[in-house]
């Protein structure tokens, strides 16, 4: 079986994360695939799917179109509608000549099956019109909420044979987009081996952080993300700021890790923005940044408590899995769609998206009470590898293409 991959970016988010366990683990359920990859943009995502094995090549998207993008409507944001309108006056003719290029490798490799992993990457399915090649798109995105993009794969959708959407609500709003197209749901999996429980380098993440060492007996309390606007670094920032002024002297210290990796500067804080709200909220010296890891375990592994606080709905929620695994307490926004696995209380605490005064709490109940701490990294971990492995995941999705190519006579 040929299986060409299909993602706008070479950055290393969670949905490339997430594609890179499963070409791991489709290598080893099935040495005989035929696994290809094109990416739009250079970076990291392609050498290490070289490294698996797997033939990884650049294919580069416009800059123009790869800084395209309209989640900044949802808040129907004017900076955000005028922005979309500058860059869509050259995308005809940037989009034509690309859609030529990429049928070209399509034809040239006629794989079985194409896996296209983005949103930038469905909306470039008019390519494969005429060659008789099922399309899966992967949704790791409410589409529903982006206005232009719901239009847009609504009105390609029968290019698309399969969606996999990863989490139950994301496939409940996929549905009502792709009409008739059969959605699969299918949860995102982490490597259960490599992110797993360990001694934590916690003077190193002060370090990284441009922090001196912090005092024998902090707490480091952390938020791993993009720097995505909606990813809560806000909230997150409010929180501590409001916990430190209630009870000033507990041994705590913040950190947000992370970076702005998309090429979609309106949609995501700056590290000077972010630097400059640290200082406004009375937090310097209490908070360090740390740039983008792309071995994060060692970071989640430093981490005394973990903190998912976006401020909307999450598709997932990677990170929840990795940090998780590696049997971290974790305080998690309950709209995230790794939260639909999970039990308040018993493997994490769960609050309502953007509640600053709920994380306030949260953060001071685990970092009063040790031993809950304790008990919910250990349920965290049994979570994990029960329900977040990567093995069950590549397992799901492989079934999902089976399925596919039997239903289209493929042998």
């Amino acid at each position: 079986m040929r299986i060409l991959f299909l993602n706008p970016v070479g950055v290393l988010g969670g949905a490339e994360r997430a594609l890179l366990d499963l070409l791991a683990c489709l290598r080893q359920l099935d040495p005989a695939l035929s696994l290809h990859l094109l990416a739009g943009t250079e970076g990291p995502l392609l050498q290490e799917a070289r490294a698996l094995g797997v033939d990884a090549r650049l294919l580069p998207l416009p800059e123009r179109l790869s800084a395209l993008g309209d989640s900044g409507l949802r808040e129907r944001a004017p900076r955000a509608l005028w922005g979309l309108a500058r860059g869509l006056a050259p995308a005809p003719g940037l989009l034509a000549g690309y859609l030529r290029q990429l049928r070209r490798e399509v034809r040239a490799l006629r794989p079985h099956l194409i896996h296209s992993n983005g949103i930038k990457t469905h909306l470039l399915s008019p390519a494969t019109v005429g060659l008789s090649t099922p399309c899966v798109w992967h949704i790791h995105d409410f589409i529903g909420e982006r206005p232009l993009v719901r239009r847009a794969l609504q009105a390609l959708r029968p290019l698309a044979t399969a969606a996999i959407a990863n989490s139950r609500a994301v496939g409940l709003d996929a549905r009502e987009v792709l009409g008739q197209v059969p959605v699969h749901v299918v949860y995102n999996g982490v490597d259960a081996e490599r992110f797993a429980p360990g001694p934590g380098e916690g003077v190193r993440l002060d370090g990284l952080a441009g922090l001196s060492a912090a005092p024998e007996g902090t707490l480091r309390i952390g938020l791993v993300a993009t720097y995505a606007r909606w990813k809560g670094q806000e909230v997150f920032l409010q929180a501590a700021a409001e916990l430190l002024r209630e009870h000033p002297i507990l041994p705590v210290r913040f950190y947000l890790v992370g970076a702005p990796l998309y090429r979609t500067p309106d949609s995501q804080f700056s590290e000077e923005e972010l630097r400059g709200r640290v200082q406004q909220l009375g937090l310097s010296g209490h908070v360090g940044l740390v740039p983008f890891q792309q071995e994060p375990a060692a970071i989640y592994r430093a981490l005394d408590i973990f903190v998912h606080a976006s401020t909307r709905r999450e598709p997932f929620g990677l990170t929840i899995a990795e940090a998780m695994a590696c049997g971290r307490p974790a305080i998690i926004s309950r709209a995230s769609g790794a939260a639909e696995q999970l039990t308040d209380g018993e493997d994490a605490l769960t609050l309502p998206s953007g509640d600053v005064e709920a994380l306030k709490e949260a953060l001071r109940t685990l970092v009063e009470d040790a031993g809950l701490r304790e008990r919910l990294g250990q349920a965290a971990r049994r979570t994990a590898v029960a329900r977040f492995s990567r093995e069950r995941y590549a397992r799901e999705i492989l079934a999902v293409y089976q399925g596919l190519l039997r239903a289209e006579g493929t042998p």
